[in-house]
Order: C-alpha cells, then sequence, then structure tokens
C-alpha cells in the first residue's frame, strides 16, 4: 500500500482550510484517510501550521511520502530536518543543536520577510496618498473655471 501525507481540504468556498492527513494514495483527496496528524490554514496573517511532529516522524520513518506541499510545511517547522538527522543516526543531543540552529536561521528569515512586507505596506500608503492628492487637485482644478 503506497501511504501519502497530503493535505484534505475543508472548510467553504473561498476560505480554505486544510488537514495534513496520512492517506493511501488510491483514496480521494478528501476522502478516506489513515490518520490526522496536523492542519493548515492559509487565510490568517501569518498562516497558522499544526503539526504533531511524532506522528510525522513515526509516518516517514514507515515510508510515508509527502506532497510538495506538506513538505514545504515540514521544512518551515523542522521536521525534515529532524528526520534527515534521525536517519544518519545522529544522537538526540545534535539533532537539538542542530534544530537550534535552523530555528534561529528560521528566525532570521522571518525577521527579513516581515521588513520586506512593512516596506511594500508604506509603498502603497504613499501611493495611495499621492493618488488622493492628484484627485483633490483635479477637482479643485475643475471648479475654478
Amino acid at each position: 500500500m503506497a501511504v501519502k501525507i497530503r493535505l484534505k481540504r475543508m472548510g467553504k468556498k473561498k476560505r480554505p482550510f486544510y488537514r495534513i492527513v496520512v492517506s493511501d494514495s488510491r483514496s480521494p483527496r478528501d476522502g478516506k484517510f489513515i490518520e490526522k496528524i496536523g492542519h493548515y490554514n492559509p487565510i490568517t496573517d501569518p498562516r497558522e501550521v499544526v503539526i504533531n511532529e511524532e506522528r510525522a516522524i513515526y509516518w516517514l520513518t514507515r515510508g510515508a511520502i509527502p506532497t510538495d506541499t506538506v513538505k514545504s510545511l515540514f521544512k518551515e517547522k523542522g521536521i525534515n530536518i529532524r528526520f534527515d538527522l534521525m536517519r544518519k543516526g545522529k544522537s538526540e543531543k545534535e539533532i537539538i543543536e542542530e534544530l537550534r540552529k535552523y530555528e534561529v536561521l528560521m528566525l532570521e528569515k522571518r525577521k527579513k520577510q516581515e521588513v520586506l512586507r512593512l516596506s511594500k505596506m508604506k509603498e502603497k500608503e504613499k501611493k495611495v496618498e499621492e493618488s488622493v492628492k492628484q484627485e483633490k487637485k483635479d477637482t479643485e482644478g475643475g471648479t475654478e473655471e
């Protein structure tokens, strides 16, 4: 039986919410699954990702194949790194040390993303202010005639 770790779509129209499930690859996307190991909400800001790491690693060791999206979520949470280090035979102490380094890198990355997001918001606000000023000039200029 080919087992996959994938997303099961929930929620309503235009408001997706996903469960991270372990299922047989032959079952439909939103159909029968073996186990729910987490959930993912892309609508919230920042996106909400909750994964039971212990169960995810259990299924990865059993040969479950994550889809591309789930793989990126695992990478974000550090599950892939933990699994790779376990496969290489590293001790728990070494794994924890590597995960700390990874968390520091991820924090730096999030800070950079936040700075970019804030700068883009400021640019949008400036454009809106300029367009409002331009509209006021246009309307004032038209009433003088």
